[in-house]
């Protein structure tokens, strides 16, 4: 295991392991209205909190994508899992693409990309397509140091939110506010640095198991033009799903059509 401690969740079993990784800023419990279908189905579920996320420990650095997917080689590695699907959702679709690309497909059957940030974010000269702007960057970044819990609110509208407004309930919201809120501040500034900022175009040509991107059409934090259309395009042979009306926060609020999606793929 890495030098801190994670939370982990394991369903346990002798099903086939599917590895949920959680986006920012939340955690592992994001995947709830996924584990039951996936257990139901009688796959094996490890999801776990990132570190500085949720449960996990919550150490001052380590928050750039090398050390995260070192993190997801330990729990692969000290749970002995084999022929595992990674499921990354948004910034985890980050970890799935840096782990392949660091420690190969040995272990790995497949992959999803849900909502995710691959291949490039940042717009640049050399990247004209990314959906990010410096000047976006760095306001979301100073918005996040200036008033933590007002960024927090509007970002978690702005998750489940597309052009016609909120696409769930305010329970719902107020649940996904309140696992950012457990996040620590310089996990979530370094994570975002990362998701931000990280070009995965090389390790997208590393994938060569079945892959499936998935994403809706309204997504308006990550969106499906600047990243899932182009992951699509970069990985041969890989599926694409696109939930129409979903906002980023789409396996909440379309979890039934994201997770018929998901157990159609697994069962190819």
């Amino acid at each position: 295991m890495p030098d801190i401690r994670l939370h982990i969740e394991d369903s346990g079993g002798d099903g086939r392991p599917v590895v949920l990784i959680h986006g920012w800023p939340l955690s592992a419990e994001s995947w709830d209205e996924q584990t039951d279908a996936l257990v139901a189905a009688g796959y094996r579920v490890v999801s776990y909190d990132r570190r500085g996320f949720g449960r996990s420990e919550q150490p001052e650095t380590g928050y750039d994508y090398d050390t995260l997917a070192a993190d997801l080689d330990s729990v692969l590695t000290d749970l002995d899992l084999d022929d595992v699907t990674l499921v990354g959702f948004s910034m985890g679709g980050g970890e799935v693409a840096r782990y392949v690309s660091a420690y190969g497909q040995d272990r790995v059957r497949s992959v999803v990309f849900a909502a995710a940030v691959p291949p490039f974010l940042l717009q640049s000269d050399d990247n004209p397509d990314g959906p990010l702007t410096d000047e976006a960057r760095l306001q979301m970044r100073g918005g996040l140091e200036q008033d933590r819990d007002a960024f927090f609110d509007d970002f978690t509208t702005g998750f489940f939110s597309t052009a016609e407004g909120l696409q769930v309930n305010e329970e719902q919201r107020q649940q996904a506010l309140a696992l950012a809120k457990q996040s620590s501040q310089a996990a979530a500034l370094g994570a975002m640095d990362a998701w931000a900022t990280t070009d995965f175009r090389d390790d997208l040509g590393a994938i060569s198991v079945p892959t499936l991107v998935i994403h809706g059409d309204g997504d308006q934090t990550v969106p499906f033009e600047g990243s899932g259309r182009r992951t699509h395009a970069a990985i041969d042979g890989s599926e694409l799903h696109i939930v129409e009306g979903a906002p980023h926060g789409l396996n909440v609020s379309h979890a039934e059509e994201f997770n018929r999606a998901l157990l159609g793929f697994l069962a190819e």
